[in-house]
């Protein structure tokens, strides 16, 4: 399986930008996508607190599982069983369940509390998802397990390990899928197993279960009935796409690429408290790089050329993570807007704030305090300064709309905000004290 991994906790794009998309990513050769939905599921009765405002509609998700029926792409739900529930924890009503009372990132595994909302949890998704074959429970990244006091007594009375404990609750979850879904696939990340010594796994009655996503390719051990999906660190199967923070790229034509399942993940948001790292569109070039060299084993002239053909390009540089072109996919605008702003609008406000010389000597942070100038000299900048703003705002008005048809107005003022705003309004700043 090719799945592409969209992690809704951040940027989560309309159901209009799917309809898209998904014939693009089949196209590219993905054949499933793992929807990780968190706050977005609409999730109804005593969880109704845990739905984001912008949350999608029960007829969201059967439209979203449409519309990959049609392109042939699986929908797999991801629903985090362990760590990563934040969008659970945060809230007081669930707070009680935290492993350590600071913080919101994991489960006590001992509250019994916790299985039962689990169930809760679970139950609602996969309802909605009856044609799914698969599930995935996340259960990556537990942090802090083993700190919490309840932790600590269970491991001094039961002579346990962390280890022994992630795998009681990981076997508690499964033996509730096992019971109430039968015939459901479960897949899971394998960072967690990884730190667990295959003794430990088979004294918790486990068997060979799958292909582990390292490169050897060997056996590994796992909870019966999981198979282990890609590792969340660095490996030959898990790609990371889109970062134009720190992008990784495939690996070189020709290098082999063994597994039974790859997987591409976007890093829209790290958890569910950090600033956006990407947008879809902007990430959509390193996607069917990455999903070509899958399907070919490398990024070859023959991947490279499907790549160029379907984006409408006219050429990608991996080294320097560029692309030239037009293209001509879904949200392209975005793409070369986003491009401007990177490359632009920081360059050129500071220019123009810092290396003016008038505005430097004749319109300083102490003359704007005390609206103190000398008009002469105020002009000598002014319509430089005014012309730079007017083309500016223009800009970022045509942005907004690009990104209004896309995502969500709670993604838009991020974005804007973290993008945008912080120099924009120093230049807003300006020309309002300048008028």
């Amino acid at each position: 399986m090719r799945l592409v991994h969209l992690d809704l906790k951040g940027a989560a794009p309309r159901v209009s930008y799917l309809e898209q998309v998904f014939p693009l990513l089949s196209q590219l050769g993905a054949n499933g996508v793992l929807m990780e939905y968190e706050d977005m599921f609409p999730f109804k009765g005593e969880l109704e607190i845990l739905r984001s405002p912008y949350a999608y509609s029960e007829e969201d998700i059967e439209r979203i599982q449409q519309l990959a029926e049609q392109h042939k792409l699986e929908v797999i739900p991801l629903v985090q069983t362990f760590g990563h529930v934040e969008f659970i924890l945060k809230h007081e009503k669930y707070q009680h369940l935290r492993e350590v009372e600071r913080f919101p990132n994991s489960f006590n595994p001992h509250v019994p509390d916790t299985l039962a909302l689990l169930k809760s949890i679970l139950a609602q998704v996969i309802e909605k998802h009856r044609r799914s074959t698969w599930i995935h429970i996340g259960a990556d990244e537990v942090f802090h397990l083993g700190e919490g006091m309840d932790s600590k007594n269970w491991m001094s009375h039961n002579k346990g390990d962390v280890g022994t404990m992630y795998l009681k609750h990981i076997k508690e979850v499964l033996g509730f899928l096992t019971a109430q879904y039968w015939g459901l696939r479960v897949l899971m990340w394998d960072d967690m197993l990884r730190k667990i010594s295959v003794g430990a796994l088979r004294g918790e009655g486990t068997g060979t279960a799958g292909v582990a996503p390292g490169s050897s390719a060997a056996p590994v051990s796992a909870p019966a009935g999981i198979v282990p999906s890609a590792s969340r660190s660095p490996s030959p199967v898990g790609m990371s796409w889109g970062s134009m923070r720190s992008p990784r790229l495939p690996p070189a034509a020709g290098t082999d690429v063994p597994s039974l399942l790859w997987w591409l993940s976007p890093p829209c948001r790290y958890d569910h408290y950090s600033v956006l790292c990407e947008l879809l569109p902007v990430s959509i070039p390193s996607l069917a790089i990455c999903l070509q060299t899958l399907v070919n084993g490398g990024f070859t002239e023959e991947a490279k050329r499907k790549v160029l053909d379907v984006l409408g390009l006219q050429s990608v540089q991996l080294e320097q993570s560029t692309c030239e072109g037009r293209g001509a996919f879904p949200g392209v605008e975005i793409y070369h807007m986003v491009e401007q702003v990177n490359g632009h609008l920081k360059e050129s406000i500071l220019k123009a704030l810092e290396e003016e010389s008038a505005i430097k000597g004749w319109f300083s942070p102490y003359h704007r305090k005390r609206q103190f100038g000398n008009p002469r000299n105020l002009e000598s900048f002014g319509s430089k300064v005014l012309k730079l703003h007017e083309d500016w705002e223009s800009f970022v008005r045509d942005l907004r709309a690009q990104l209004e048809r896309i995502y969500f107005p709670d993604t838009v003022e991020e974005w804007m905000e973290e993008n945008v705003n912080p120099y924009l309004d120093q230049l807003r700043d300006l020309v309002r004290d300048y008028r």
